[in-house]
């Protein structure tokens, strides 16, 4: 038995309360995961709410700490880092297209340390090397070097800290791979 009431969305209702509208969106996106003042304002603005409303909305939500930038800013780096093995770099990028202030992204990425970085992207790498590659094989070294240079800078790494990791990790395994 379906118990929604025939007609239109509330926001779509020209009859509701702009502030309910704004509140009850809110609150529906917030259910899913947290989100950005920016991220929530531009929602807002999709479904017309006034923009005064719309701030007053958010400031209330901001108060009552539903709506946190600094927080969320925390939570997207540390959940990032560790289950994307993102950089610094590509935090910050996101961060910034989510509407957070660089102050509260700095703050934020000063979770993620250097050394933290370099395991992410050895980590990254080591998931890739097998023991069955001919990286004695130059053309097969220089393919593979591309590929996984190519795979650390879309993750946000520099292309000198990416360079080096896997340097690095094809050395040691051509090492291991040498009779001793």
């Amino acid at each position: 038995m379906n118990t929604r009431r025939p007609g239109p969305e509330p926001e779509q209702d020209p009859d509701a309360n702009p502030a309910s509208v704004a509140r009850s969106v809110i609150l529906r996106q917030l259910t899913n995961s947290p989100k950005s003042r920016y991220q929530l304002a531009r929602k807002l603005a999709e479904r017309h709410v006034p923009e005064d409303v719309a701030e007053a909305v958010l400031d209330r939500f901001e108060e009552v700490k539903l709506v946190d930038d600094a927080e969320f800013a925390q939570l997207w780096v540390r959940s990032r880092a560790r289950n994307k093995s993102m950089a610094r770099g590509a935090l910050k990028r996101e961060l910034a297209e989510k509407g957070i202030a660089p102050e509260l992204a700095e703050e934020a990425l000063a979770q993620v340390s250097d050394e933290d970085e370099a395991d992410n992207a050895e980590a990254l790498v080591r998931r890739k090397l097998r023991g069955s590659m001919d990286l004695a094989d130059r053309d097969e070294r220089e393919k593979y070097t591309r590929r996984w240079v190519a795979m650390l800078a879309r993750k946000g790494f520099s292309p000198a800290a990416a360079f080096a990791v896997v340097g690095r990790l094809i050395d040691e395994h051509l090492d291991g791979e040498s009779p001793q």
